[in-house]
């Protein structure tokens, strides 16, 4: 007899689930987030932007890419869903956004209801850390396109910015300072390069290496630190002009994209010292300078253009907030690229 179970869809471990993560879920909420009884969408009181003389709704959507496959094989799910909304909810802060809401979606091979409870569980506390409410989400059984241990994870967010508030290469001048903000590690960009050097180098999740204290799996699933508070923050206490969020393509690659065409950003690879787990990937993987900046973020999560005048109080404002910065180039004329001096 054929039946939803049998094609190994299990409707009851997915209704586990959502008891489960019910609390995790809740501790990211908003006042403006509406209940809707049925579950079927996510509300979210409208009137809240009335405040506002001509708000700009932002949005933006992504994943973690191969970064999960390192969370199945270390058995550790429970931060994975903080990398989702690092992803996602800070590239809406680039723009000066304030962050609202999020939704997320999970498909897996089965549905163990205590993983995706842990799974939504990090994207709850990812929202909570930005300031945003987790609204809604979904999580789908796919019984033979994925392994039993196997999923993914994507998201979408949100968020607002009043439109003669928001920043970007427009408000970029020659003489600015370009600060650096610390990334907590890799954060979720460059995982094919990690695995490949993993598998060549034949290093073990389990192995603890001299340079990093403590298991390499920990090393690698460190999540990403949320940025959106910490930049919204900083854009009421400074001129700032211009964000960026070092993601894919490195340093130069982002940066550029929140420079006019006239600018260049001049950085200063000495200013700072990039966490020693970069040093690992790149001694064990033999990987060239030029691809590790391509690839990596190298120690910086975020970068801050402002006024070179609010520079150093920049940086005092972020370390109120326990997040390190420092000067790490200058914004000169140019043909708007960012590069290294």
């Amino acid at each position: 007899m054929s039946s939803y179970e049998a094609a190994g869809v299990d409707i009851a471990a997915g209704e586990r689930a959502v008891d489960l993560m019910k609390d995790k879920v809740a501790a990211s909420r908003r006042p403006e987030v509406v209940d809707d009884a049925s579950g079927f969408a996510g509300l979210f009181d409208a009137s809240a932007l009335l405040s506002y003389r001509r708000p700009l709704l932002a949005t933006s959507t992504d994943g973690v890419g191969t970064k999960v496959m390192i969370a199945q094989r270390y058995g550790k799910h429970d931060t994975i869903g903080i990398d989702l909304v690092g992803m996602v909810l800070d590239d809406l802060v680039v723009c000066g956004a304030e962050p609202l809401f999020m939704t997320d979606y999970i498909a897996c091979g089965k549905v163990v209801p205590e993983r995706v409870a842990e799974i939504v569980g990090g994207v709850a506390e990812g929202c909570r850390l930005a300031g945003a409410a987790l609204v809604g989400g979904e999580t789908a059984e796919h019984p033979g396109a994925m392994g039993p241990d196997e999923y993914d994870l994507a998201g979408a967010g949100t968020g607002v910015v009043e439109a003669d508030a928001m920043l970007g290469p427009s408000r970029v001048q020659a003489g600015d300072a370009v600060l650096g903000l610390a990334s907590s590690g890799i954060h979720s960009n460059g995982y094919s390069l990690v695995r490949h050097v993993l598998r060549e180098a034949g290093l073990s999740l389990d192995a603890v290496l001299p340079e990093l204290g403590r298991p390499l799996g920990e090393e690698l699933l460190e999540p990403t630190r949320i940025y959106s508070l910490h930049c919204l923050e900083l854009a009421k206490a400074v001129d700032v002009h211009a964000y960026a969020h070092i993601t894919g393509g490195g340093v130069e690659s982002n940066l550029s994209r929140s420079l006019p065409g006239q600018l260049d950003a001049v950085l200063d690879r000495s200013s700072w010292t990039p966490p020693a787990v970069f040093g690992v990937l790149a001694g064990h993987g033999d990987i060239a300078q030029a691809d590790m900046d391509r690839t990596f973020n190298l120690g910086v999560g975020m970068a801050a253009v402002v006024a070179a005048d609010s520079a150093d109080e920049a940086i005092r404002v972020l370390a109120a907030r326990g997040l390190d910065a420092w000067v790490m180039g200058e914004i000169v004329p140019g043909d708007g690229r960012a590069r290294y001096r």
